[in-house]
């Protein structure tokens, strides 16, 4: 897996980042990866983060994942979430112009407060293909009207973002949105890595 250090720039700020490609020549699919809460530890170093960016360059695409506003060296200050969509709007506008990159298959996942952030900006998102989401923080409604095929992945065993909240989330018969619960697992995936290769399988799938 080669990896690039990068920076760009969301609002004026500028946001540390690495750019993960597959062997081979391009253009390559490429997906966004955002971390989880910034004022709780989150960063692009999180192994799920690493996981799910492993996972999309062993199935031939390139996964920029990026600290928010406020996280390592990345400039500025946490966003209350509101910023932090405004960073992963930049990040796909980044990768879009990348030359490794097909700017015409583009996704966006992401995990726990990454994985919000990922499902309110990819749903909407005029360039975003498919969304991806690990135990998201799924507000109220926030699935209503996606017009992109979106996987959710969460654990049995998660009591911060319970799979019964996320089903109830997802509206019914929209065959568009899958959930798949994950036996044995909690919020935080440690020992469970290997299980999120389905979600790269679903982005990879999409963007072929």
């Amino acid at each position: 897996m080669r990896e690039i250090p990068l920076s760009f720039v969301s609002e004026g700020l500028l946001l540390e980042a690495v750019l993960s490609l597959p062997a081979g020549p391009g253009p390559f699919p490429g997906a966004v990866v955002c971390h989880p809460h910034p004022l709780f530890g989150g960063n692009m170093e999180n192994n799920v983060v690493l996981a799910l960016a492993r996972g999309l360059v062993d199935r031939g695409v390139a996964a920029l994942r990026f600290n928010f506003r406020g996280v390592g060296r990345s400039q500025g200050s946490f966003g209350e979430g509101v910023g932090e969509q405004a960073d992963a709007k930049a990040a796909l506008a980044f990768l879009a112009g990348r030359e490794e990159v097909d700017a015409g298959r583009l996704a966006v996942c992401g995990y726990s407060f990454g994985g919000m952030v990922a499902l309110a900006v990819g749903c909407r998102h005029e360039k975003v293909l498919a969304v991806a989401a690990v135990s998201p923080v799924v507000l109220p409604g926030m699935l209503h009207g996606c017009s992109r095929p979106v996987f959710i992945m969460v654990g049995e065993r998660d009591n911060l973002t319970p799979p019964g909240h996320i089903l109830q989330e997802v509206p019914a018969e929209d065959e568009m949105c899958r959930v798949e619960v994950v036996p044995g697992a909690d919020h935080f995936w440690w020992g469970h890595e290997e299980k999120l290769a389905g979600v790269a399988a679903f982005l990879a799938g999409v963007l072929r």
